[in-house]
């Protein structure tokens, strides 16, 4: 599987897997840069939240683009490269949330939660990931992980931050809902391909199919794109709507 023909720069239009490496590195550096662009027009309430969203899908590009070298150099899934990316990427997203909800009395306490958060999901997904991927006990690890993320959606869609959202009522309301629904939808591709991608990723349980790296690849880069791209468009969309209310 190369990006490559024969070493060349052309595109195996075969390697649909290698091409999603390549149209995600593209999609996060423009969408980082129309972030970062955007940000001197809004509001300097909001200044920092587009701030975080550039950072997001900024270091998501500088990722992309060595993990699409490495897998299309025949080295297979880039797990650390990948959970590098997530371990800077995930948190800020987290820090979304307690950007948006700061004015209507979010604290330090919920931000501090839903990176915490974060972090265990991220770090449980990875040993399973990267050192249990063809054992049956990989589901344990996923299932921990799991359970961090459950507890992230919970906070965003009926926990403290539901609550602050829902309060502050307007474009903050829609603003949270959008990003809740990127938690339980589009976060929710990660563990399809964990499933997929990992021998015991479905409770250990055999689904008559073989764990498949590829698949494992494609849930990962779509739902980067979506989520990290989409996160940053909900904060942008967010502080136009803002501004209109105001005047």
């Amino acid at each position: 599987m190369s990006l490559f023909l024969d070493g060349s720069m052309g595109f195996d239009p075969n390697d649909y897997v290698s091409f999603t490496f390549f149209a995600g590195y593209m999609a996060m550096l423009a969408a980082s840069v129309f972030f970062f662009f955007e940000r001197s027009r809004v509001a300097d309430e909001w200044k920092t939240s587009m701030l975080v969203s550039g950072l997001i899908t900024g270091i998501a590009a500088v990722h992309y683009y060595y993990m699409r070298d490495f897998y299309a150099a025949g080295n297979g899934s880039p797990v650390v490269l990948r959970y590098v990316d997530w371990t800077l990427t995930v948190p800020l997203m987290c820090v979304e949330f307690y950007l948006i909800t700061k004015k209507a009395g979010g604290t330090k306490s919920i931000l501090y939660k839903l990176i915490l958060a974060s972090v265990a999901m991220l770090v449980t997904g990875y040993i399973g990931e990267a050192f249990y991927a063809n054992d049956a006990v990989s589901w344990v690890w996923g299932a921990i992980s799991g359970a961090a993320y459950f507890y992230i959606v919970w906070m965003v869609w009926k926990g403290d931050v539901a609550k602050l959202a829902n309060n502050a009522g307007g474009a903050v309301a829609k603003a949270n809902g959008a990003l809740a629904k990127f938690v339980i939808i589009g976060w929710g591709i990660y563990p399809i391909g964990y499933i997929l991608g990992t021998a015991g990723g479905f409770f250990g349980m055999d689904l008559g199919i073989a764990a498949n790296e590829e698949v494992l690849n494609l849930c990962y880069n779509l739902a980067d794109a979506i989520n990290k791209i989409g996160f940053g468009l909900v904060i942008y969309s967010l502080a136009i709507s803002s501004e209109t209310e105001a005047a």
